[in-house]
C-alpha cells in the first residue's frame, strides 16, 4: 500500500512540475489533473455507519441506513456480515462549452475531425419583456474508483474494484443537444412541463440547501433548475457554476436512466447494486475539482440541487476558469462479509 501511495504521489508531483500551458485564448481548453491528496474533500467521506449507528460522525447530512448492524447475503446458504455505510468518491464529470475538451484530464483537447457540439453561454437576452440567459454544455463521465486505488483498506469487497475509464462523452450522443430527441429517454417531461411542477421545485431547493433533496421530486434539480430535458441545453443560466452543475447533474440522471449508473444506497443495496432508472438524488454529493477545487467547508460537497450561491463566488473566472470538473461522491451501503 505504501509503495502504491508513493508511486501515486510521484505521478502527481510529475504533473505538477510540467510547464504551464500557453496563455489560453477563448477557445482553448483549460484544466488540471485531479490531485487525489490536495484536490479531494476527504471530510466528505463521513459519516461512517454500522447499521443505523454513526461510528464516525460527520458534519454533513446522511441518507437513511439499515437499522440492524447484521446482514446476510448469498444463496443457497446466506453468509452473515456487517451492514456498513460510507460515502465514496466514485465518478468524475467534465462540463465545458468546448467540444472534446477534458478539464479533469489536465485540459486535454482532442481533434477527431468532427466539428460538432460547440457550446456557449450567453448574456441576458430580452424575451417577452424579461431578461433571460441560456447555456449549452458538453459533458464527460468518468469511472473514478479512488478509494480502491489508494488501498485505504485492503481486500475490502465494498469498494468498487475497477479501473479509471472515460465511460461517456456527449459529443457523439445525438440526444444531448436535441430537446426533441431527448424525450425518447425522458417522456415524462410532458407531465412536469407546467407552472405548478416548476414552482414546486422551490421546496426541493430549500430542502437540498438545508439538508437533503426531496427524492420524490425527481423532475427538480433544486436551486439549479429542472432535470428535464436530460441534456446540456440550459434555458435559465444564472451563473457558470449553477448551469454547469445542472448539466453535470442531468448527465448523472441520464446515466441512471440508460442503465449505466445504479443504486448503491439503502437496505436494497446491501448485497448488490440495483437498477435505478429514476435518480435518487440523495445518493450523491457533488464537489468541484476544476477550475478551483472545493476541499473544505460546509459547501465543499453539497447535495444535488443545493444552492450554488455560497460556493459560487470566485470559483469561475474568464479565460482560464471557464471549463468545469466535478467529483461525484456516492453513498454506499454494503454487507461486509
Amino acid at each position: 500500500m505504501i509503495r502504491r501511495l508513493l508511486a501515486l504521489l510521484g505521478i502527481v508531483a510529475a504533473f505538477a512540475l510540467l510547464p504551464a500551458p500557453a496563455s489560453a485564448g477563448p477557445s482553448n481548453c483549460t484544466g488540471k489533473f485531479v490531485n487525489p491528496i490536495t484536490d479531494v474533500c476527504w471530510s466528505c467521506l463521513f459519516p461512517l455507519s454500522v447499521g443505523g449507528l454513526h461510528i464516525w460522525p460527520g458534519s454533513r447530512p446522511d441518507t437513511n441506513n439499515p437499522d440492524l448492524p447484521v446482514c446476510a447475503c448469498g444463496s443457497p446458504v446466506p453468509r452473515i456480515g456487517i451492514a456498513i455505510g460510507f460515502w465514496e468518491p466514485a465518478r468524475l464529470v467534465d462540463v465545458t462549452t468546448k467540444p472534446w475538451c477534458f478539464p479533469n484530464l489536465g485540459g486535454l483537447r482532442l481533434n477527431p475531425g468532427l466539428d460538432i457540439g460547440q457550446g456557449q453561454y450567453t448574456g441576458p437576452l430580452i424575451k417577452g419583456g424579461a431578461t433571460q440567459a441560456s447555456a449549452n454544455w458538453q459533458a464527460h463521465y468518468y469511472v473514478y474508483p479512488l478509494l480502491y486505488w489508494l488501498e485505504i483498506l485492503t481486500d475490502f469487497a465494498c469498494f468498487e474494484q475497477t479501473t479509471f475509464d472515460v465511460a461517456y462523452i456527449t459529443e457523439i450522443d445525438p440526444l444531448w443537444n436535441d430537446d426533441t430527441l431527448t424525450t425518447v429517454i425522458n417522456p415524462e417531461v410532458a407531465l412536469f412541463n407546467n407552472p405548478i411542477a416548476v414552482a414546486a421545485c422551490a421546496a426541493d431547493c430549500a430542502a437540498a440547501t438545508a439538508k437533503l433533496p426531496i427524492d420524490q421530486m425527481f423532475w427538480c434539480d433544486g436551486c439549479n433548475g429542472s432535470m428535464f430535458p436530460m441534456n446540456g441545453n440550459v434555458a435559465a443560466h444564472n451563473s457558470p457554476v449553477q448551469s454547469s452543475r445542472l448539466a453535470a447533474e442531468r448527465l448523472l440522471f441520464k446515466m441512471h436512466r440508460q442503465g449505466l449508473a445504479w443504486g448503491t444506497a439503502g437496505s436494497k443495496a446491501l448485497c448488490n447494486k440495483y437498477i435505478m432508472p429514476i435518480l435518487k438524488k440523495s445518493q450523491y454529493r457533488i464537489q468541484m475539482t476544476n477550475p478551483t477545487p472545493t476541499v473544505s467547508g460546509k459547501y465543499a460537497c453539497s447535495p444535488i440541487g443545493a444552492s450554488t450561491l455560497p460556493p459560487d463566488a470566485g470559483r469561475a473566472f474568464p479565460v482560464g476558469g471557464e471549463d468545469f470538473g466535478y467529483l461525484l461522491w456516492r453513498k454506499r451501503n454494503c454487507c461486509m462479509l
